[in-house]
């Protein structure tokens, strides 16, 4: 599958995905790879260039988030939410926020269901760090469920 890639700086976030409880994810997102799986009816865990993170499902559609970046002796804890709504039939938005002692990232997009286990997803990420430049950009991925 051909995969579109938009870029513009580093920015982590991987989408918001809504998975079925031991439904596995593996995808791309701009220049990145990411993978989770859905350990509980409430619990996803998974892993991201320098991120490990999981996503505890909350009242209605939204999650609370914890996670490490760059889990080594220089990690950086986060924190942060995330909410899904249904935008049309195949189409699922999210938003989230995120921030951790010298990051904050906000990230905004949608899921096009192509298949039963294949999304499309589009998004706008904006990355701001305490020391450094702020970035921003859209991208556009694949994710594959299983």
């Amino acid at each position: 599958m051909l995969l579109i890639v938009t870029s513009a700086g580093t920015v982590f976030a991987a989408p918001i995905n809504n998975l079925d409880k031991g439904q596995t994810a593996v995808g791309f997102v701009r220049d990145d790879f990411y993978i989770e799986h859905k350990l509980t009816n409430e619990i996803t865990v998974g892993l991201q260039d320098d991120d490990i993170y999981g996503q505890f499902n909350l009242k209605g559609n939204f999650r609370a988030i914890i996670g490490s970046r760059d889990y080594d002796s220089d990690s950086h804890l986060y924190g942060g939410v995330a909410a899904t709504t249904s935008l049309a039939p195949a189409v699922d938005g999210y938003a989230s926020v995120i921030a951790g002692g010298s990051f904050a990232e906000f990230q905004v997009g949608a899921n096009y269901s192509l298949t039963h286990n294949v999304d499309l997803n589009v998004n706008y990420c904006s990355f701001r760090p305490d020391e450094g430049s702020n970035k921003s950009k859209f991208g556009v991925g694949a994710t594959f469920k299983f």
